[in-house]
């Protein structure tokens, strides 16, 4: 996920002779750019929001909260955003660290007793930091399929399956991005300050913020009102699908709010913890805890044309990445949901934040809109952003079909290894549950016990090999099946993700077998 560009004062002359600095302005033809990039990437709506020195220079809404209809996107709509979510977890956490209620480094285990992790020594060691950073030894996505798609498992039982996932790489040895852990952060929130995470975060945050039109469930993404509806390419065209509405994981990524509100929690940050009212919410103190990064992120080279996206470091904060950028520190985070994709950028320094959110699953249409504002406002180079995406776009779009094909590729004259009957049964993973797998009509069938949205057909590929189609096409998440047998039986079920599907469908993490007979 990449960053945003914001802007320095432009010095003018008065009508004496000394220099006077002009309050910051949007980017000349700002209007007209934004336009452009939601036709380029046919995103019906967005929502931007840019603070410079502790003012809201825009707070604005563009395109529309829905595809065919007239209501427009305006500063007060609500876009769900995300993992932007993670930095009010760590912040609520901050300020209960500051009244005396928590350690940062104190293990997990002293506030929640029954917590635990796989291996008995991350049990121990795993500190209230350590829940926040990514490096846990879990892999990348690891548990998400215990609430995503929409999940039966509540907050507490998701918690109490991570001590059967095993870990991917050793403890504090490496980075591998994970919501179920901020899932436990709530948990922590709710068990010392005897409020749900919701309300702590409602009472503590939004209200004494301003953040008015704000609100803290994924199910408040299909209430109705001033909200914007979620968009996503199905079968090459852009379409409206479900929101994300089970509120388990909403720690990790429940909230849902607008450009003014957000500009709001954009100046508190960058004024660490005082609200644009005045009010101190947390100290200086903790805004430093909240910005000193913690895990090592992988940096990667940046696309031709586009060098200035070129990192020299980047390490993940308390809810938060942090990253150079043009010389300057920059704290940033995206966020991603069925429909919903969602940028939030700072540059401390210059007391700049940029806020970019949408309505459909283009990750190209925020940041061409956000590295185009910061790179105004720090006076930097024109780099035709917009162009460059584009580019981007069209690259992995075609890398992606051509993975596709190569790996869909089906060859139905090998038959299956046994008749369909003998594979469908119960199996049954360790942190997951139960999947069936039932013959229905001549095919195999397969459904989630716990996610009624991850049920399909399994489409024949060659030999013991599947593709599960799953009946929701919006999922865009089949996945590959790949039945073992020996001497005769099923011993087990291997799933993997087909190519381009997000990295929370972690099928590949399921280790299914036959369920023990009765």
């Amino acid at each position: 996920m990449r960053p945003l560009r914001t802007l320095l004062a432009i010095a003018a002359l008065s009508a004496t002779p000394a220099l006077h600095a002009q309050a910051p302005t949007a980017p000349p033809n700002f209007d007209a750019y934004v336009a452009a990039v939601l036709k380029a990437f046919r995103v019906p709506g967005v929502a931007v929001a840019i603070v410079k020195d502790g003012k809201v220079i825009v707070a604005q809404g563009f395109g529309v909260r829905k595809l065919g209809e007239s209501g427009k996107v305006n500063a007060e709509t609500r876009f769900g955003i995300a993992s932007n979510t993670k930095a009010f977890t760590a912040t609520a956490l901050a300020i209960l660290v500051e009244r005396g209620k928590v350690e940062w480094d104190a293990p997990v285990t002293r506030y929640l007793p029954d917590f635990a992790m796989y291996d008995p020594l991350v049990t121990r060691e795993l500190t209230v930091r350590d829940l926040l950073v990514h490096r846990s030894g879990l892999g990348l996505g690891a548990g998400d399929l215990l609430w995503w798609p929409a999940s039966t498992y509540s907050r507490k039982e998701i918690s109490q399956r991570l001590r059967y996932i095993k870990p991917a790489t050793s403890f504090r040895s490496a980075y591998a991005y994970d919501n179920v852990l901020y899932l436990v952060a709530g948990e922590l929130i709710e068990k010392v300050s005897g409020m749900t995470w919701e309300a702590f975060v409602a009472k503590e945050l939004l209200t004494p913020l301003g953040m008015t039109h704000s609100t803290v469930r994924h199910a408040d993404a299909a209430a109705g009102g001033n909200v914007a509806t979620t968009h996503a390419e199905v079968g090459g065209t852009v379409v409206a699908v479900p929101p994300m509405v089970s509120d388990n994981t909403n720690p990790a990524g429940g909230i849902n709010t607008g450009a003014t509100d957000i500009a709001r929690w954009m100046i508190t940050q960058l004024d660490s913890g005082r609200t644009p009212d005045g009010k101190r919410l947390w100290s200086p103190a903790s805004a430093r805890e909240l910005w000193t990064g913690v895990t090592p992120l992988p940096i990667g080279s940046a696309p031709p044309g586009m060098e200035p996206l070129r990192a020299n470091f980047a390490l993940y904060a308390l809810g938060l990445s942090t990253r150079d950028y043009r010389g300057y520190k920059m704290l940033s985070h995206t966020g991603g949901l069925p429909g919903y994709v969602s940028q939030i950028l700072m540059i401390p320094d210059k007391r700049l934040g940029v806020a970019v959110f949408t309505n459909q699953e283009s990750s190209a249409a925020f940041q061409s809109i956000s590295h185009r504002v910061l790179d105004y406002y720090l006076g930097a180079p024109t780099v035709d952003w917009l162009g460059g995406y584009k580019k981007m776009d069209a690259r992995e779009a075609a890398e992606l079909a051509k993975t596709t094909t190569k790996e869909t590729a089906r060859d139905t004259t090998i038959r299956p290894t046994l008749p369909l009957a003998r594979y469908a049964t119960t199996y049954t993973d360790v942190w997951y549950g139960d999947v069936s797998v039932t013959q229905e009509g001549g095919r195999l069938a397969i459904r989630f016990s716990h996610t009624p949205e991850l049920a399909g057909t399994l489409e024949h590929q060659k030999g013991d090999a599947f593709i599960a189609r799953w009946n929701d096409r919006s999922l865009r998440a089949d996945a590959f099946v790949q039945f073992v047998v020996q001497e005769g039986k099923v011993t087990e079920m291997k799933m993997t993700p087909t190519p381009g599907v997000d990295f929370s469908f972690d099928f590949q993490d399921l280790v299914l077998r036959p369920a023990a007979k009765p």
